[in-house]
This record gives structure tokens, C-alpha cells and sequence, in this order.
């Protein structure tokens, strides 16, 4: 059989895509293109409202498509399957699956019982009391795995932000058993992995549920930074309220444990913060970023920001924008706030109009790209290693060009004018030109 995955949304999303891909392929399914496709599967996202769109916009398209063969189908899973669930039945007659949040790892056998049974329907929606594993596909003979991973360490968010639907959509916090994890990060680096991230809602409140076996987070950063092999460890997502002083400890500590953190900041404004549910202040975010840089000089720091809160004045936004100025943001997403169902912002008024929105939209991309492009002309003529991760999008005729990643994360573009592969490979070099987004490098040191 022949699928197709299209994935919206998070890492998290990603990386239960590609599971899922792999887990179908080692049972003799092959992925292909949407022409050839006879199972198409969404992995949705319904953080923000466009997103959530832009999943029935696909699936109109596919119907379209689909009329044509009755015997293709398609399958939604993620954030927006567990929130309108079967819904999607009476509006798409040809979504036959919908998989929720937790029930990744029942979507092999699922979708191996609908491609024998044509005339049936599967909803899975239970949220589990538990973090729900799932086997790891044998990898082709002789096939690497790729240089860099991603696992999931927890699932869901007992924070209840008011703007935010996951706590609705991934259920209450559920941490995954340490052992399970480092077992899969053993796994991962005996397969070729050279870098690790590890995935959560709210990483840093890892283990404060029973699921955690009583490890905090700190302890499992030790214990997979010690894994023999690996050579950087990244993490996401934090929450400034829960990052403890162990975790900064760690950045000083451990050397594979990359010098970047992506730290959500989500308004400058105390009073936006507040309303907000965050539980945090700007004095307690400046101290945190202090004492982070304290423990690791040159950490790159970025973050996430929502503009057009509810009741966010033209004094809250410069409050924003202020901050972003004393942390110095390699980069940032930002985003205009939009109303998500069940969600206590919902109901908080007053709106701020699309109009002022936009603006303060475009006004902080705009400090934001100042503040990028002064960042990466700061690395200009050091030189660093880079993780190549594939062919880069930039050629000019010459020399092919290589896209790969520094320790801070920042992409960095290489001209190397050999024929062998360099995807996966460590390589030295040395940073002679800032772009907009990113940087140009030139072998350094050895012969690669």
C-alpha cells in the first residue's frame, strides 16, 4: 500500500510522523507522492487558528482528488483529531481514521485494518493515564540512521496558559519512564546518531509527575549527555517557571549539551503576563537569562511571542519590544494572538483589532531581523563545527553548497566543491559571511 504523510505543526508532530512512516514501511508499505498515494494521512496542528485551517483547506483538496478513486482514504491524527474527533467523519466522508494525540502507536494496525475493510470507520480519542511507548521499527539492513534525532520524553502540559489549547488537546502532563528513554537514546546513537533533541511540552517539569520515576529533569539531561557517542544534546520546549537552577548548572557542566535554549518569552509586559497565566515576571526572565550566560558565555537565546493579547496597549507592546532588546534574540516566532476554543482567553476582552495586530506583528519581525542579522555578523571570521544536515538551498553556479547547523543551531552554508555525500559529517569551518537568516562558511582546519 502507498501513503503519504503531511505533517503540520511542532516537532513533536515531525517526529510522530517519520515513527509512523517508518513503522508502515517496515511492514511493507511505501511512502509516494500525493499522485500515487492511495492513503493520505494529516498530522495536524491546533495551536493557532491559521494551521488548524490550512488542515481542512488540504482536505478539500484532496477530495477532490479522491472522487476519482473510491477506494483511497484518508487519515487525520494530531492536535486537531483529538479536538473535533469524529466530526471529521460528516464532513469528509473519505477520512476514515482519526487518530488523538495518544493514540500515535495504535495507527499501524489501524491502517492496516481499514485497507482490508472499506466500509470501516476508527475513532481513537482516549487520552491514557500514561505515557504511551511505542516499538521502534528494525531499520533496513545496512541502512544508518540519520545523524540527527529527535524523542519524546513526555506528553501534554499541566499549565493551563489561557491562550493556549494543549493542555485540551495532549491531556495533563505525562512524563516517560527514564529508562525508556535512555534505552531509545542508546538506540539512536548506536544507529549513526551524532545529535540528540529531546521533546516535551514543558521539558522542565519533567518528572514531576509519577511517570518520571522521581528523575528530574537535570538528572536525565546527565544521564543522556553520558551516553558514549553522542555528540550534542539539544532540548525544547521550556517554560520559564519551571527552569531550575540545575538545568543552567548542566549548561556550564556538560560538553556535548549545545550552547542554545529556546526559551518562550510570549509578552515583555508584566500586566500582558499575568493575564496571560505564565507565572512569571520580566525580573524573574532577565534573571534567568543572566544566570544562564553566567553559566554558559555566548548562549544563544530564542524565544516565542504573541502580539494582539487581549487588552495588550501600545505601552505593553513597547514592553515587548524593550525586551527584546536586553535579551538579544538570535531569533524568535511570533505570532498574532487568535481565540482557541475551551481556552480561559477566549473570553477576555478587549479584543485588540486585526489592524493593530498586524502592525505590531510586522514592528517586532522588523527589531527581530535587526536583532538576527547583529547576532550573526558577531560570528563572522570564528570559526566552529558544523552538522551537515543536506544539500543547500543556496547555489550560485559554482562550488555546490552544504546546509548544516553550528552548536548554538544556527544554519550555516558551506561551499565544498567534492563529490562525496557530507550529510551527517562534523565538519570544521570558518564563518566569513552574515545573510539575513544565516551564515556562509569555508573549510577550516583539516581536510574534510
Amino acid at each position: 500500500m502507498k501513503f503519504h504523510i503531511i505533517t503540520f505543526g511542532c516537532q513533536m508532530n515531525a517526529n510522530d510522523s517519520d515513527w509512523l512512516a517508518r513503522a508502515l514501511e517496515s511492514r511493507g508499505w511505501e511512502q509516494a507522492d500525493d499522485e500515487a498515494a492511495r492513503v493520505f494521512i494529516l498530522n495536524t496542528c491546533s495551536v493557532r487558528e491559521k494551521p488548524e485551517q490550512k488542515v481542512y483547506s488540504v482536505l478539500g483538496r484532496l477530495e477532490r482528488h479522491l472522487r476519482r478513486d473510491p477506494g483511497v482514504f484518508a487519515a487525520v491524527g494530531g492536535c486537531v483529531a483529538q479536538q473535533i474527533g469524529a466530526g471529521f467523519f460528516e464532513r469528509f466522508p473519505f477520512v476514515r481514521l482519526v487518530v488523538g494525540t495518544d493514540a500515535v502507536a495504535l495507527a499501524p494496525d489501524a491502517l492496516e485494518r481499514l485497507a482490508a475493510e472499506p466500509e470501516t470507520r476508527l475513532a481513537l480519542l482516549d487520552f491514557l493515564p500514561h505515557f504511551s511507548e511505542r516499538a521502534e521499527p528494525e531499520p533496513r539492513p545496512g541502512v544508518m540512521g540519520p545523524a540527527q534525532a529527535f524523542v519524546n520524553i513526555m506528553q501534554g502540559c499541566d499549565n493551563f496558559c489561557a491562550y493556549c489549547i494543549v493542555p485540551y488537546v495532549r491531556g495533563r502532563q505525562r512524563s516517560r519512564r527514564p529508562g525508556a528513554v535512555l534505552e531509545e537514546c542508546r538506540t539512536l546513537v548506536e544507529r549513526g546518531a551524532r545529535e540528540i533533541t529531546l521533546l516535551g511540552q514543558n521539558v522542565n517539569s519533567f518528572g514531576l509527575d509519577s511517570g518520571g520515576e522521581g528523575v528530574s529533569f537535570a538528572e536525565l539531561l546527565r544521564r543522556v549527555a553520558a551516553i558514549p557517542g553522542l555528540e550534542r544534546l539539544r532540548f525544547t520546549t521550556s517554560h520559564p517557571k519551571d527552569l531550575d537552577p540545575d538545568v543552567i548548572r548542566a549548561f556550564g557542566e556538560l560538553e556535548n549539551l549545545c550552547p542554545s535554549l529556546h526559551l518562550p518569552l510570549q509578552s515583555g509586559s508584566d500586566a500582558v503576563l499575568r493575564r496571560m497565566g505564565r507565572r512569571y515576571d520580566r525580573a524573574r526572565y532577565l534573571d534567568l537569562v543572566e544566570q544562564l550566560r553566567a553559566a554558559r558565555p555566548g548562549l544563544a537565546l530564542t524565544t516565542d511571542l504573541i502580539v494582539g493579547f487581549p487588552g495588550e496597549t501600545d505601552e505593553d507592546f513597547g514592553r515587548t519590544l524593550e525586551m527584546m532588546g536586553l535579551v538579544g534574540f538570535e531569533s524568535s516566532f511570533s505570532f498574532k494572538y487568535s481565540d482557541r476554543p475551551g481556552v480561559a482567553a477566549a473570553r477576555m476582552e478587549p479584543k485588540v483589532s486585526e489592524e493593530v495586530a498586524s502592525a505590531r506583528l510586522d514592528h517586532l519581525q522588523n527589531l527581530q531581523n535587526t536583532l538576527t542579522k547583529d547576532c550573526l555578523e558577531k560570528c563572522v571570521g570564528s570559526e566552529t563545527v558544523v552538522l551537515i544536515e543536506g544539500p543547500s538551498r543556496k547555489q550560485d553556479g559554482g562550488e555546490p553548497f552544504w546546509r548544516g547547523r553550528d552548536p548554538a543551531g544556527r544554519t550555516v552554508n558551506v561551499a565544498h566543491g567534492g563529490e562525496a555525500d557530507l550529510s551527517g559529517k562534523m565538519i570544521s569551518v570558518r564563518l566569513v559571511e552574515a545573510k539575513k537568516h544565516s551564515l556562509i562558511g569555508e573549510k577550516a582546519g583539516a581536510p574534510w
